[in-house]
């Protein structure tokens, strides 16, 4: 029978400036601007947020941009376990002082661009993987990032992310927004997005210029985007690309780089693909909803195969 864990309680004070400060001060640590580095200091929200994850006791979170903790400490203390990627150094070896209990809290260094596929490759040797992610994440890398799990296949039941305000209306836009764009049909094409709160620059450390928005994403029941053509995102990203091009003309496009022989003629096959998916060639890339993304891809493949 597993040992129940004593409470985990923080080793510092993440709701107060002045300590992060001084710790910062005394164990020589600096902010560091390339690094997107702001520490959440408003402990009700980091409540809520990990409250909206709703992970099981017990359950594996990747987390992204711990900093020195403040996530991560209320994670555990909710009762999850937790894998942090971090790439400052410095703050690596503070999170080994501040969550030193290893059996709740593993570590991993460097760039999480760059780590994450190893560590989801060894989560899927040893035949498990997370379903959880929460993340403060860099402003710097946010769409990037969460793009890059999508496209990689790297899903999560459920994901809780703090982005720029203006990153987080791009991942919910609809169709006809001036938000609506490549990224964000990317996202709805495997999570149902859901905002939750904004953030003002009060309540981080130091203080950002820009307002930030909590976003739950739970992956698609309704649909599984690893069915998804092999062109679909590609194709999306290249509709989207000249937003003054109607759907024909940057179709037209898309085929005329990947199809360079044979007898097709690329201005009536995609005539052809946008008919066949209930389409018009007037139309403009922010009018059009994600099932006939889905449909113009599946389509446009047929063509290519």
């Amino acid at each position: 029978m597993e040992t129940p864990h004593e409470p985990f309680h923080p080793l510092i004070d993440y709701n107060s400036p002045s300590v992060l400060k001084r710790y910062l001060d005394e164990h020589g640590l600096g902010m560091q601007k390339k690094f997107g580095q702001n520490f959440l200091i408003n402990g009700d929200a980091r409540r809520r947020l990990v409250e909206a994850l709703e992970v099981p006791p017990g359950e594996l979170v990747w987390e992204v941009g711990p900093g020195l903790g403040a996530m991560t400490a209320e994670l555990i203390m909710q009762g999850a376990r937790v894998k942090a990627f971090e790439i400052d150094r410095g703050f690596a070896q503070a999170l080994r002082d501040l969550i030193p209990d290893s059996t709740l809290f593993t570590l991993v260094e460097g760039d999480v661009l760059k780590t994450w596929p190893q560590e989801a490759h060894k989560e899927r040797d040893a035949g498990f993987s997370a379903a959880y992610f929460l993340g403060n994440l860099p402003y710097n890398i946010a769409a990037i990032l969460l793009a890059d799990f999508i496209e990689k296949g790297r899903l999560f039941k459920r994901m809780v992310v703090t982005v720029q305000k203006e990153v987080a209306q791009r991942m919910f836009a609809k169709p006809g927004t001036k938000d609506y764009s490549s990224f964000s049909v990317l996202c709805s094409s495997a999570y149902s997005i859901k905002p939750l709160m904004v953030l003002k620059g009060a309540s981080f450390y130091p203080v950002p210029h820009v307002d930030s928005q909590a976003v739950r994403m739970d992956l698609r029941q309704d649909r599984n985007p690893e069915t998804d053509s092999p062109i679909f995102r590609a194709l999306v990203r290249s509709l989207f690309a000249n937003r003054r091009k109607n759907l024909k003309n940057n179709l037209l496009a898309f085929l005329s780089g990947r199809y360079t022989g044979g007898s097709l003629d690329v201005a009536e096959a995609a005539e052809a693909a946008i008919a066949r998916a209930g389409l018009k060639g007037q139309q403009r890339a922010e009018e059009i909803e994600i099932e006939s993304f889905i449909a113009l891809s599946r389509e446009v493949e047929s063509l290519l195969c």
